[in-house]
């Protein structure tokens, strides 16, 4: 009889998410000549967007609602993050902050359930609503760059912290063993 094990989806969740993040993070802390806003474009709709979504719809599938609810809410920023960078029209003054501090606002919630879930996930969902919201705040009213390059650094460690679930649970799963904490 074949074995029907379905894979894991939140380690390709968590790589996409992290990714994404990483790209347009460096671009907010002024990494690589803003290089990463560039590069992210197409990553938030495919990587961050779609592959998210579909993360999360499977997460829905396996029974695991905070996953389920994590991932298709962040694939649907992701997507969301590609149209407003995509098309002007959508691009009133304020309207990126205020996009951000409702992402901010739904982090929060998540890493107050995060705070019984582990360490790991409570120090992930902690850094991303940090980073939502500077960011938020650097992008309302008149702009504040301080605030946008601090969330850009948060959103930096923050990616660092995803890639790091990533490792760990691909590495744990390859090796059969607990190897990385």
């Amino acid at each position: 009889m074949a074995d029907n094990k379905i894979a894991d989806p939140v380690p390709l969740g968590l790589a996409s998410f992290g990714i994404t993040l990483l790209m347009l993070s460096s671009a907010n802390a002024g990494l690589w000549g803003g290089a990463g806003g560039g590069a992210v474009v197409g990553t938030a709709l495919f990587l961050g967007g779609i592959t998210l979504t579909l993360v999360g719809l499977l997460e829905f599938f396996r029974g695991n609602t905070f996953t389920a609810t994590v991932f298709s809410a962040f694939g649907g920023f992701w997507m969301s993050a590609w149209y407003w960078l995509t098309h002007k029209e959508v691009q009133a003054p304020g309207s990126l902050g205020v996009f951000l501090f409702a992402f901010g606002l739904a982090s929060i919630v998540m890493w107050i359930v995060a705070i019984k879930l582990g360490a790991q996930l409570n120090l992930l969902f902690f850094l991303l609503a940090v980073t939502l919201l500077a960011l938020s705040y650097g992008n309302w009213g008149g702009g504040h760059a301080g605030a946008v390059k601090f969330g850009g650094w948060t959103g930096i460690v923050t990616s660092v912290v995803a890639l790091y679930l990533t490792a760990k649970a691909l590495i744990n799963d390859a090796w059969g063993k607990k190897v990385l904490p």
